[in-house]
């Protein structure tokens, strides 16, 4: 007689108490979620809190614990009056209370110091709470993420930013190595970009009239809105997106300036050539600035390059690199913050990022083409003009006598306040003139216009003053 045998099928502590599994599991369960897995039973309690790659990375941005609750306590409207506090409490404890009494039950629970990567987005975390996670010894922090913290005192991080980072720290000092704090919270910014143009207009076929070239253009401005929303934040930084980020605080350059080579952001520095002193004259140079504008792989219009050279995962310092969000979930490393995707042997992406004020009057804020320092020089003013230097026309260089008609036309110029400085290009594109008055107007932001009209000449009814 034969005895079937019969096997269990693999449990969940099974799984779990595979090194591997867990590490690759784990950052993707909410903090909840794994609460609630180590109460169902004696064996998970004791392999979760006893595997430091549970928590070596921390997401407490959608936790209901660490959220303060700002509506209304009573019917009268006012906030917080009717509780009773003690008197010694400052503000800083109070908002960074939520915080403080998860990383207390960490702390007793003894995994507190195992967070290496804690993500506090969107959460109220004064500056007091941030120079606790940064400088103390219980805390093992290594990549922190604080975009759109509340109640945050930027002056004060700053200071805490230069301290840990001084010339005399203490080797081995700071453990954090990424910080991200400049860009949104979701991962994707707000900003809507534009992307570049490649290539001219078809001229065949119906497409050939201007309303079809206007209605394309339109539909190409709309569909480069839509992928810019849905992209990645590398996306927003190594693809000609224009603006990646709003122009930060004024004191924020010098702490990225202190911090150089300590800690990583998810900004950085301009590196044009105006920033080296010793590279320009002293009328010439610019303070420190944060690079805000994404102008692609490509380079330059006429060189394809940038005097600086581009930056390249690998190749050039990590200073010069932002941090790409959100933080990574497997690794607490600024190389794994920093890492872009290529496929197989392919070289890494090129990186160019410059301030505005390095781009005045040189970078196409439509299509978001640019020249740099080395092929296009600034239209000269009205005072070089008179002493014989050569003079421009409506602010773009115009090709000499006997030189070819073809040669394409470089540099910005401001015609519509809407659309900013914009190339020779993208200026016949938007812009007409107008058969009644005669004047430019700009067929994209004009409303009432017409493709022959601007908006006051197309108006049907009487130019009266409108008494009441």
């Amino acid at each position: 007689m034969m005895t079937a045998t019969m096997t269990l099928p693999t449990s969940l502590i099974d799984l779990l108490a595979n090194d591997l599994i867990l590490w690759q599991l784990a950052p993707y369960l909410p903090p909840r979620s794994i609460r609630t897995l180590s109460g169902t039973c004696k064996s998970l309690r004791e392999l979760i809190f006893a595997k430091p790659d549970v928590w070596r990375y921390l997401d407490l941005s959608r936790a209901r614990s660490a959220i303060i609750d700002s509506s209304p306590i009573d019917v009268g409207g006012v906030s917080w009056r009717t509780e009773r506090m003690d008197e010694s409490l400052t503000e800083d404890d109070f908002y960074a209370g939520p915080l403080r009494g998860i990383f207390n039950e960490l702390r007793r629970r003894h995994v507190l110091s195992w967070v290496q990567t804690l993500v506090l987005d969107g959460l109220s975390v004064p500056t007091d709470l941030v120079r606790e996670v940064v400088s103390e010894d219980r805390y093992c922090v290594r990549v922190l993420s604080i975009r759109q913290a509340k109640n945050l005192n930027q002056s004060k991080l700053q200071q805490i930013l230069r301290y840990i980072a001084r010339p005399t720290k203490l080797d081995g000092t700071p453990r954090l190595k990424a910080l991200y704090f400049f860009g949104p919270k979701d991962g994707v910014s707000s900003i809507t970009h534009k992307t570049r143009r490649e290539g001219g207009i078809n001229d065949s076929g119906v497409t050939s009239s201007e309303g079809a070239q206007i209605g394309a253009e339109w539909n190409e401005r709309s569909s480069s809105a839509l992928i810019s929303t849905l992209a990645d934040e590398e996306t927003k930084w190594y693809a000609s997106t224009g603006r990646a980020l709003q122009r930060p605080q004024s004191d924020w350059p010098d702490t990225l300036q202190a911090c150089k080579g300590v800690i990583a952001f998810d900004a950085v520095l301009c590196r044009g050539p105006r920033h080296d002193i010793t590279k320009v004259d002293s009328k010439d140079f610019l303070q420190p600035t944060i690079a805000v504008v994404a102008l692609g792989p490509h380079g330059c219009e006429i060189c394809h390059s940038c005097p600086e050279g581009p930056a390249v995962f690998g190749e050039t310092p990590e200073s010069s690199l932002p941090l790409l969000g959100p933080p990574p979930l497997h690794a607490s490393t600024v190389r794994a913050a920093q890492l872009p995707q290529h496929q197989g042997n392919s070289p890494f992406p090129r990186l160019i990022l410059r301030c505005e004020d390095c781009l005045r009057g040189r970078w196409c804020e439509e299509c978001n083409r640019w020249w740099c320092e080395s092929c296009y020089q600034e239209p000269v003013s009205r005072t070089n003009v008179q002493n014989g230097a050569q003079p421009e026309i409506n602010g773009w260089d115009t090709p000499q006598a006997g030189m070819s008609s073809t040669v394409k036309v470089t540099g910005v110029h401001r015609d519509c306040w809407t659309c900013g400085r914009t190339c020779n290009e993208c200026h016949l594109a938007s812009n007409r003139q107008c058969r009644g008055c005669r004047t430019q107007y700009c067929v994209w932001h004009d409303e009432g216009c017409s493709l022959d009209e601007c908006a006051w000449c197309n108006h049907s009814r009487r130019r009266t003053r409108e008494l009441y």
